[in-house]
């Protein structure tokens, strides 16, 4: 079995203008501050990294690196969440979605799919030069506005979309499987995949492709009443990376999971900081564990209530304090007869 590696932090809910979370160096002293070992990166900041200059330099990778591992810590993982999410975009949501591209592609689909496309395989060659395994992102989305449809979605729907998101998808894979590394989807609400279920369908889709790979994050499932432990006992072998985030879900007789258009605060179902939401743990840790996950333990934090950085101080002791040490003996050890190969085909008859 392998310890679980970790604590680590993903920096893209704590990145501003203010310093300590203005720069990779004061950003990654101020998680080591905190008891992080290792920190998941967002790739769309160049204060923080080039994507492209790290896909193409090796020097300039090394001293990403550096800089990191001058605080003591170790990069997790790259993440390009919002550029995966730019590589499918139903029309609907063209103009929300452009805020994440620079202004060059803004207005022109196409384009700033071409664009987002090139992020992703920038990150693959980046993540080989950074001596990274896994990567993180979402897959976006061409069914999202026909998940509960009215009227109903005509014959072929589905199938026709999926078809387009493994076209666009598998050439990216590709490279990252070139390079080494797998791609991790963030299952989670507004993606295509989003459950297992729709994991699946992709999976057949890309021929069970071998990159493509799981971000495990419970929080997700939480809100979609999902058994996220027996998706670990489904999935396992696919899952290469892991946000730790809490969750609650209380339902009430005006809102359920749809959340009536309420605002996190006031939604049935909301994120929570480490500890304060209903998210079993221990379960999952144990899991985890237990089916050798090869990775990181990595907080992202998003509460309704609390303040981030109280949050991301408590996180590291939470983490830290769930990861199992694997033993290197079995427990009743103590107990061992001594019975060697010969006397046990002595106790079988043989």
């Amino acid at each position: 079995m392998k310890t679980i590696k970790g604590p680590g932090i993903f920096l893209a809910q704590f990145i501003s203008d203010q310093a300590p979370f203005d720069s990779l160096a004061s950003i990654c002293e101020w998680a080591g501050g905190l008891g992080y070992k290792g920190v998941q990166m967002p790739t769309l900041d160049s204060r923080f990294i080039d994507l492209k200059l790290a896909a193409e330099s090796q020097t300039y990778a090394d001293e990403v690196r550096g800089t990191v591992q001058a605080a003591g810590l170790e990069i997790t993982e790259l993440s390009t969440h919002l550029q995966g999410q730019l590589v499918a975009v139903n029309p609907v949501y063209d103009q929300l979605f452009d805020g994440f591209a620079p202004e060059a592609v803004r207005g022109n689909p196409a384009a700033r799919q071409q664009w987002a496309v090139q992020q992703l395989k920038y990150a693959a060659q980046a993540s080989q030069r950074l001596g990274l395994t896994a990567h993180a992102t979402f897959s976006g989305a061409l069914l999202w506005p026909y998940m509960y449809p009215w009227p109903q979605r005509p014959a072929g729907l589905v199938e026709t979309g999926f078809d387009e998101l493994a076209r666009r998808w598998r050439p990216i894979l590709d490279v990252f499987d070139e390079c080494g590394v797998d791609v991790c989807y963030e299952v989670h609400a507004g993606e295509d995949l989003h459950d297992g279920v729709s994991y699946e369908l992709f999976l057949e889709k890309v021929d069970q492709h071998p990159r493509a790979c799981l971000l495990y994050d419970p929080s997700h499932f939480v809100l979609q009443c999902l058994d996220y432990l027996e998706y670990i006992d489904i999935y396992h072998e696919r899952i290469r990376a892991f946000h730790v985030k809490d969750a609650e879900f209380n339902p009430n007789g005006r809102q359920g999971v749809y959340g009536g258009y309420q605002n996190w605060v006031d939604r049935a179902g909301r994120f929570r900081s480490l500890g304060d939401g209903q998210v079993d743990f221990n379960a999952i840790f144990s899991k985890l564990t237990q089916y050798d996950y090869p990775g990181w333990a990595v907080l992202e934090w998003e509460c309704a209530l609390k303040h981030p950085e109280d949050g991301a101080r408590e996180g590291a002791p939470f983490i830290q304090n769930h990861i199992i040490r694997v033993t290197d003996k079995a427990f009743d050890d103590f107990a061992a007869s001594g019975i060697d190969a010969a006397r046990n085909k002595t106790l079988l008859g043989l």
